[in-house]
């Protein structure tokens, strides 16, 4: 049971902190899955390659070079953080880190991907509601884009209250005779 509490106890910052954006897609990349997994990412990497058929491009692919070159200059430049960077990682989708728990079948890889789709289902909870934030958003701007010259004439007409003209005026209405 101890080690059941320790893999469940992943913080989700720890998980969020290892999804990348990559082609578009969210994924995770196979050394920080074997960490997670507290296996070496060489034998990640051989598990997948003796289940190559399980990992179709959506599920799974490897960085070109260039997209390598980029990705190593955007990590933190610490000399740990580079080791084991020699070549392009393989890239797992949410899909593609569910078919690690078949092709690893341990229990702690099992747990581990459990608490790893959570954390995915949890983020694409969050980005809908987002979503629709920036939807109701995007519609207040137009809106106002749209009223724009009216509110500026409005304005302009509270203005002219605001600064009364300075001119004097003839004082309309009746005398008296002291006044004279």
């Amino acid at each position: 049971m101890r080690k059941q509490e320790l893999i469940t106890t992943i913080p989700e910052e720890v998980i969020i902190s290892k999804i990348y954006q990559i082609r578009g897609q969210k994924v995770m990349i196979d050394r920080d899955l074997a960490e997670l997994y507290g296996i070496e990412a060489k034998r990640l990497k051989e598990a997948v390659r003796r289940n190559i058929a399980r990992f179709p491009e959506d599920f799974m692919f490897e960085l070109t070079m260039e997209e390598f070159q980029n990705w190593r200059t955007q990590i933190a430049s610490s000399n740990s953080d580079k080791m084991g960077l020699r070549y392009a990682p393989y890239c797992f989708t949410e899909q593609g880190v569910t078919m690690l728990s078949c092709v690893l079948n341990s229990k702690k890889a099992i747990e581990t991907n459990i608490r790893i789709i959570r954390v995915f289902t949890k983020m694409r909870e969050l980005l809908m509601t987002h979503k629709d934030i920036l939807l109701k958003i995007k519609q207040f701007e137009q809106e106002i884009g749209r009223n724009s010259d009216d509110i500026q004439l409005i304005f302009k007409a509270l203005k002219q209250f605001l600064n009364p003209p300075q001119e004097t005026r003839k004082q309309i209405g009746y005398k008296r005779k002291s006044e004279e």
